[in-house]
């Protein structure tokens, strides 16, 4: 079973979430240490992997189903060649 790819909305939303909420979460916890900054990251990274997860896949479309027709014998009309010199004898007239 082959792994879904993730949409362009689910990398601009994840990548949004994990930049604010670095940003969020160093600004409110007021850390300087390392670990600090690791666990602060570490935690936006996941929030970021948890909302592009979470959000809905684009629905993939149904292959169309292919119906054959009955086959029928094509009818074609054509005029008989003495109703075509009729029309054109008509038409001379009426120029004239």
């Amino acid at each position: 079973m082959a792994m879904p790819r993730p949409t362009v909305a689910q990398f601009a939303y994840g990548s949004c979430t994990v930049v604010f909420s670095t940003l969020a979460l160093l600004l409110l916890s007021r850390t300087s240490s390392g670990v600090g900054i690791a666990l602060v990251v570490v935690a936006a990274l996941a929030l970021g992997l948890m909302v592009a997860m979470t959000m809905p896949q684009a629905k993939s479309r149904p292959a169309p189903v292919l119906r054959s027709l009955p086959q029928e014998p094509v009818r074609a009309t054509l005029p008989s060649p003495a109703t075509l010199s009729a029309r054109k004898a008509v038409r001379e007239r009426a120029v004239s």
